[in-house]
C-alpha cells in the first residue's frame, strides 16, 4: 500500500508527460490510499480543466469515477493534532500534510509530485519517477 496525492491521481487519469510515470506506480503497487481530503481537491482539480475547456462535464465524471475505484475502500480520515504537527515542522499547507499524516499512520511512502513535499518531507514522500526507479 501507498498513500498518494491527489497530482499522482491526476497524471494518471488525464494524459500528460507525467502519465507513464504514475502508470509504473500502480503497476508496481496498486494498492492506493488517500485522505478523505482527495475528493475535494480532485474535483478541484478536475474544474479547472473543465473552466479551460479541456474536459467536459462528462469527461470529468469520468475521471472521478474512475479515481474513486484506485482508492476504494482505503479513505481515512487524519489526526487532527499530527497534521497540525507536520504543518508546524514544514512550510506545507494542512491540506498536504493530511497527505503525509496519514502515510505516517499507515507506515508507508507517500507518492506525490509536490515540491514542497518532496522537500520538507523527504523521509516519506517519494517522486512517482523516484519510485518506479526503485524497481
Amino acid at each position: 500500500m501507498i498513500v498518494v496525492d491527489v497530482n499522482v491521481v491526476a497524471y494518471l487519469l488525464i494524459e500528460g508527460e507525467h502519465t507513464a510515470a504514475c502508470e509504473a506506480v500502480w503497476t508496481e503497487n496498486p494498492v492506493w490510499a488517500a485522505p478523505l481530503l482527495w475528493r475535494s481537491e480532485w474535483r478541484n482539480v478536475l474544474a479547472g480543466y473543465m473552466r479551460r475547456g479541456d474536459l467536459d462535464r462528462a469527461g470529468a465524471i469520468e475521471r472521478i469515477e474512475a479515481a474513486e475505484w484506485l482508492v476504494a475502500g482505503r479513505e481515512y480520515l487524519t489526526d487532527d493534532a499530527l497534521v497540525m504537527t507536520l504543518v508546524e515542522a514544514s512550510t506545507c499547507s494542512a491540506y498536504d500534510c493530511e497527505y503525509v499524516a496519514l502515510a505516517q499512520t499507515l507506515d508507508v511512502p507517500l507518492v506525490t509530485a509536490d515540491r514542497g513535499l518532496l522537500a520538507d518531507f523527504s523521509d516519506r514522500a517519494i517522486a512517482p519517477a523516484d519510485y518506479r526507479a526503485r524497481g
